[in-house]
């Protein structure tokens, strides 16, 4: 006699199909042996090598060898779509190669409220402190002949920023804060925050993730003057998206960062100025007062924010390398 309905007679098991293929729920770099470490590495060439080279071969191609005679606008519209095309699709694809979850590896989860507004606390005061370097090493003095080069490299990467930065009306100003402030910490920050740290984590553990991705961060921006400050500031970067599990709070304080570089130009204050007045004018003792002062104010913040973020490091789901 027949069992019920859908019940299989003694002995006789359900068929289960065939097996999975091998390699099957496995990602790519599994499949093929690639470590986290590699692949971050991979990434860092395969980045530079579309943003620097590819884009700067596609822009002599259409513009020509004299990019001093782009109009602003033109300048602003082609760095914004290079970011776009060149940093950030690319990441969203390439990402695919490292994991099945690409939201979770990126950290596009949200922060707090306190893990975004302490940062800014953060990034204002590492930004003064910054401003106040500069100064000094500007005035390192220099054999003549290599401070005439230097002088030279200076205004050209000088006069190119203030074409992207400077704006004249709010319609203009909202346009710049969009290719300047938007765009960039999106795109970079998924990158680099997301995409590369985040491997380099698995491969090399968190410490030594951040610091190096912050070392190719700075080298990334091929601005040899501001190398120190933008090391810092990526290294303070990864430091916010690692311990809040979230790459917006980076984005947003990168975001914030470039705001006031073009806010200051808007304002006509120059993207130098500190809060306590011209670096360029301030005596050396104003400007080391305005050095420790910021960075009391730094330290402060940035011991809150370990205080903000110590239950998300204690969550054995945050850690990157499980």
């Amino acid at each position: 006699m027949d069992g019920p309905t859908g019940a299989h007679p003694q002995g006789d098991q359900p068929d289960p199909g065939p097996p999975p293929p091998p390699g099957a729920g496995r990602t790519f770099l599994e499949r093929r042996g690639i470590s986290p470490a590699m692949f971050g590495t991979f990434c860092v060439l395969l980045f530079f090598m579309l943003y620097q080279v590819v884009g700067t071969v596609v822009s002599l191609i259409i513009f020509g060898p004299d990019f001093s005679s782009l109009t602003p606008a033109v300048f602003r519209v082609t760095t914004g779509i290079a970011q776009l095309l060149l940093l950030l699709i690319p990441t969203l694809l390439v990402v695919r190669l490292a994991t099945g979850e690409p939201r979770e590896y990126l950290r596009l989860g949200f922060p707090t409220a306190g893990e975004i507004l302490v940062p800014l606390v953060g990034i204002f005061s590492l930004q003064q402190m910054l401003q106040v370097y500069l100064v000094f090493q500007e005035r390192i003095p220099l054999p003549p002949e290599i401070e005439r080069l230097v002088e030279q490299m200076k205004t050209m990467i000088d006069e190119a920023t203030r074409n992207l930065l400077s704006s004249d009306t709010p319609a203009e100003l909202a346009f710049v804060v969009l290719v300047v402030a938007v765009i960039p910490a999106v795109s970079e920050e998924l990158l680099f925050r997301g995409l590369i740290q985040r491997s380099f984590e698995k491969g090399i553990g968190p410490v030594r993730a951040i610091a190096t991705t912050g070392v190719i961060f700075g080298a990334f921006h091929m601005n040899p003057f501001s190398i120190v400050p933008l090391v810092a500031l990526g290294i303070y970067l990864g430091f916010l998206a690692y311990r809040s599990g979230s790459v917006w709070t980076s984005v947003i304080a990168h975001f914030f960062n470039n705001l006031i570089a073009v806010a200051a130009l808007y304002f006509g204050l120059g993207e130098e100025a500190v809060l306590t007045g011209d670096p360029e004018t301030m005596s050396a003792g104003m400007l080391m007062a305005t050095f420790w002062f910021s960075g009391v104010i730094f330290l402060l913040s940035t011991y809150y924010y370990l205080h903000l973020t110590k239950h998300r490091v204690r969550d054995p789901q945050h850690d990157p390398s499980r």
